[in-house]
């Protein structure tokens, strides 16, 4: 990852809470984000997918710096930056954040002109470029001609256009990575695609290193390069986009992957999966996902997996990949090729 824009080395964030009822209420550790590592390159959309509660927007604050990691590093451009130092104007020149509700992130009681240029001002801006870079900042998201908008209150747009202008408020500084978390959830299904296209030609045109955060494993395969698919915290696979899911190793992916529609088939049903955990609840010991996986053994309930190489470029943590990794160690090393697939 030595080229990457950002990097993440082990990352994690604990949290500490208080369970039961009463004032002798026990602490209890949640591992939001529990040793994750990644790098966003730059003309590439990695996207993080899992359901609610698996850690992916705890990750994305932790790289927009805005949560404090419990433990790990970031480095900007190969430079280490010191996680627990406060947040600098230059580092969030370089690095911003796109929310996932545009109705909640823009304040209702300005114009949009106000939203673009109040982040420039606090980057030092220069008053008389203001209007000129909040009407390029507009073009750049496709809302043209600038002027139309510029005047407008949020409630006056519509969802999707709204989202355009979180996104274009992003790009005013000029950063090199966009961290968008499930930025087209809370948009009518119509216009999902149209923000979708969006993300992926800034990524392509302007080589900006995007990070694209959701629970819908079928959009990660229309935009992104990579998928990272999280579960309690945990990275649980990675691999490039299409081969993910065109292979999926990993159970939880495979479970993700069954519960998407298909056209071709709308009566299929979801599987359905028996939770023996309990509702919200993880192991303290073994592989997290074991009270819910249909494949789990002895092994799984008392060993956390490492990441497994199942092919090139494809990690799983998986005890049942173990055995196959073996087989390749073996076949590399004695000059033959075997499959692991």
């Amino acid at each position: 990852m030595s080229d990457a824009l950002l990097e993440a080395r082990h990352l994690s964030r604990h949290f500490v809470v208080r369970a039961g009822q009463g004032f002798r209420r026990a602490k209890k550790t949640v591992r939001a984000v529990d040793d994750v590592s990644l790098g966003l390159h730059a003309g590439r959309v990695t996207a993080v997918v899992g359901e609610s509660g698996s850690g992916k927007s705890v990750l994305a604050r932790m790289l927009a710096r805005i949560v404090t990691p419990t433990s790990g590093e970031l480095l900007l451009n190969g430079i280490t930056i010191p996680v627990h130092s406060p947040r600098t104007l230059a580092y969030a020149s370089e690095v911003q954040l796109v929310l996932q509700d545009p109705f909640a992130s823009i304040n209702p009681v300005h114009p949009v002109r106000h939203s673009l240029e109040r982040p420039l001002l606090i980057h030092g801006a220069v008053a008389s470029d203001l209007a000129a870079r909040s009407r390029a900042a507009l073009s750049r998201v496709a809302l043209d001609p600038p002027d139309r908008y510029l005047d407008r209150y949020p409630h006056e747009l519509s969802g999707g256009q709204l989202q355009r202008v979180s996104i274009a408020r992003a790009l005013c500084v000029n950063p090199q990575v966009l961290l968008a978390d499930e930025p087209i959830s809370m948009l009518d299904v119509s216009v999902r695609l149209g923000v979708l296209n969006l993300l992926r030609g800034l990524c392509d045109d302007e080589r900006l290193a995007v990070l694209y955060i959701t629970h819908d494993i079928a959009s990660a395969r229309y935009i992104a390069d990579e998928t990272i698919v999280m579960y309690a915290g945990q990275v649980v696979e990675r691999s490039d986009a299409t081969a993910l899911i065109d292979a999926p190793s990993h159970p939880y992916t495979q479970l993700l992957i069954a519960s998407v529609p298909d056209p071709r088939d709308p009566l299929r049903r979801a599987p359905e999966v028996e939770d023996r955990a309990g509702p919200g609840q993880f192991p303290t010991e073994g592989c997290r996902f074991a009270p819910r996986c249909p494949h789990a053994m002895d092994v799984c309930r008392t060993s956390p997996p490492p990441l497994f190489e199942v092919a090139a470029g494809h990690e799983s943590r998986c005890w049942l990949h173990e055995s196959a990794t073996r087989v390749s160690i073996t076949a590399r090393e004695q000059g033959g090729e075997i499959s692991t697939t």
